[in-house]
């Protein structure tokens, strides 16, 4: 059994957001980057565990640039076999599934797994759009993942309830909390990952369709205001006037 899980590489939630030429670039000055959480702590490790317990064999990519590569050499050191990556630069999700299909399509994959969302674009489209690109079934946001055989039953949490899907493998899933606990690579790991392949290949031709014009920080948070608790009559006139809460 062969798994692909896809790696995104994301700024760390703490780090601070600066944007560069009249904003419309993301500045990656002082930012330290981290693998995509979903893609890591649910994607990747339920990858392992299913190496662990099925025999699979364990692939990653990513698609970016040389500074990539740390975020890789990581996902590589908690356990995955060898890792691809498709040296291109772009945020748009068409262009990232298009790349990751074709490499896909190529090596033959009998699961596909991707996070069910970037943290940094708060994009969900790239599982979709690889199953589209592919050929294959998809399920998204799926919260377990159990096989036996050819067969897969996934559980996926609904408003109201939990859906539980089977399908037959090949397929295309997206992860979320609740498909694994995450896991920190030892130093065996890391020494390990310095040797396993790491391999660089050059993109398709695929379009792009969309563009980043520019970025735009929130409101900064305004000040707050602290209410005598005996004083119940202004607290409630500020959250009706000035709140416009009530």
């Amino acid at each position: 059994m062969k798994i692909l899980v896809c790696i995104s590489k994301t700024p760390d939630t703490t780090a601070k957001i600066a944007f560069t030429d009249n904003n419309t670039k993301f500045s990656e000055a002082g930012v330290q980057f981290i693998i995509n959480p979903y893609d890591e702590w649910y994607a990747l490790v339920r990858a392992l565990e299913l190496k662990e317990t099925q025999g699979a064999t364990v692939h990653l990519i990513t698609v970016g640039g040389a500074d990539t590569e740390p975020v890789i050499r990581k996902a590589l050191a908690l356990g995955g076999d060898e890792a691809f990556r498709v040296n291109a630069d772009s945020a748009d999700s068409f262009y990232i599934a298009s790349q990751i299909a074709a490499h896909a399509k190529q090596e033959g994959y009998d699961i596909i797994f991707t996070g069910k969302e970037t943290i940094d674009y708060n994009g969900s489209g790239i599982g979709g759009m690889v199953a589209e690109l592919t050929g294959l079934p998809y399920v998204s946001i799926a919260s377990k993942f159990d096989l036996s055989g050819q067969t897969a039953t996934l559980r996926r949490e609904i408003e109201g309830g939990e859906e539980v899907c089977e399908v037959s493998l090949p397929v295309v899933v997206s992860c979320q909390k609740g498909m694994a606990e995450a896991r920190i690579p030892n130093m065996r790991g890391i020494m390990a990952a310095r040797t396993k392949p790491l391999k660089v290949i050059e993109p398709v031709a695929a379009e792009s369709l969309t563009a980043i014009v520019s970025f735009e920080l929130p409101p900064a948070k305004a000040g707050v205001k602290m209410i005598p608790a005996d004083n119940v009559e202004e607290l409630v006139k500020l959250l009706h006037e000035e709140a416009k809460v009530i």
